[in-house]
């Protein structure tokens, strides 16, 4: 499916398929005319399998994270939005392949550990405050691939190096409190 074409807007949300079917020739042929007109298009392919992804997820070496693009115009992969969520709420609380509190920890304090991210991923003073403050029972991915911006259910607020970023989906302050990470030698 066609996730980013600048030159080709229209195209977004399409199959190549569609699109050869559309334009008369092979699916082949289709992705050539997309890559020539766009060269900077982007896809979402849909390779994975439910299986496969629930064994990995399960393994306890496995860390939690996106490859989403946020910076990608057009229609990003659903899992920019919703990765988090989906983890914590249908992986851990609705299917209970892992508990939340583990979830959580693969996807903060597992990695920063991992990566030697010092004062990242554990809540303690004199941590940097990354946190993320949700209700276990509502915490929802919403995106799709037809709506692939839609936000997250269940999160009340988000702080970034302790700064209130974000309150029931608004946005708090114009401050940009991140900052790039760099992995720290061992």
């Amino acid at each position: 499916m066609i996730s980013s074409a600048a030159t080709h807007p229209e195209r977004e949300g399409h199959s190549i398929a569609g699109l050869a079917a559309e334009w008369s020739v092979d699916e082949a042929e289709a992705a050539g005319r997309v890559l020539a007109d766009d060269p900077g298009a982007t896809v979402i392919m849909h390779s994975m399998d439910e299986a496969d992804v629930r064994t990995v997820l399960t393994h306890p070496l496995t860390m939690i994270g996106s490859d989403g693009i946020p910076t990608l115009e057009g229609r990003p992969h659903p899992r920019l939005f919703g990765t988090f969520p989906r983890v914590i709420g249908h992986y851990a609380r609705d299917l209970g392949l892992l508990t939340v509190e583990d979830a959580v920890h693969r996807m903060t304090g597992l990695a920063a550990r991992t990566f030697n991210l010092v004062d990242r991923g554990v809540v303690r003073e004199g941590a940097f405050a990354d946190l993320v403050v949700f209700d276990a029972s509502a915490i929802a991915d919403r995106a799709t691939y037809d709506e692939p911006h839609l936000r997250p259910a269940g999160i009340r607020s988000v702080y970034v190096n302790g700064v209130e970023t974000v309150t029931d989906g608004a946005v708090r302050t114009e401050a940009r409190a991140g900052r790039a990470l760099r992995h720290a030698p061992a």
